[in-house]
């Protein structure tokens, strides 16, 4: 049975393969090409990977991604559809929906949105609550460097606290665009914000909201 981490991954690999190896990305720095690397690393080589949260390991990171970037962009596109190597961690399907169905879904979008005429996919309410649940077990990790306290509210109103303390601004939106925003996309969610206009403001000038 296809997984919402399959789904995404080749949807993620249509999007690279049509948009070619330059287009935009909502990644700060990078074109479809460095992103394609960026998702190869992260699968193939743990051994740089970490550089993405050990600083450390960040020059190591750096270099094992100047390599891929390198690579033929079809090359890193076909790594990416194939998806991991036979031994790797990410094979089994659990490990493979709990830590790939958000990275999948937020590059995707990353994709998507920097085009001119996107416009926001229509996603099914099991997707959207898988979605939820990872943000729930997320909220606090992503939302500790929240200028004011933060609560995501759904449309049916369920909530999550991302980040205690006042003033608050409470974000209201689909699970799919609470993690958008969560996670940096602000410019790009569709979200409505509520609370007071400097609270607002305050928030949305956070320097480490997201990754």
């Amino acid at each position: 049975m296809s997984t919402h981490a399959k789904r995404e991954r080749l949807l993620l690999t249509d999007l690279l393969e049509t948009a070619g190896p330059e287009a935009p990305t909502l990644c700060e720095g990078w074109r479809t090409r460095d992103l394609a690397a960026h998702v190869v690393v992260r699968e193939r080589r743990p051994d740089a990977a970490g550089g993405m949260v050990v600083k450390q390991l960040a020059q190591r990171l750096e270099r094992v991604m100047a390599e891929f970037t390198a690579k033929p962009y079809e090359e890193l596109i076909q790594l990416i559809r194939t998806g991991p190597p036979r031994f790797s961690p990410f094979n089994l399907k659990q490990l493979d929906e709990l830590s790939n169905v958000v990275e999948f879904y937020v590059h995707t979008e990353d994709v998507r949105r920097a085009q001119p005429d996107w416009t926001p996919r229509e996603l099914d309410p099991v997707f959207q609550d898988t979605l939820w649940s990872r943000l729930e077990s997320t909220a606090r990790m992503m939302g500790r460097g929240a200028a004011t306290g933060l609560v995501l509210r759904r449309p049916d109103g369920r909530t999550v606290v991302a980040r205690r303390g006042t003033p608050v601004v409470t974000v209201t939106g689909e699970a799919s665009e609470l993690l958008l925003f969560l996670y940096g996309r602000r410019e790009v969610a569709k979200v409505d914000l509520e609370g007071d206009a400097d609270a607002i403001e305050k928030l949305n000038a956070s320097k480490q909201l997201g990754i």
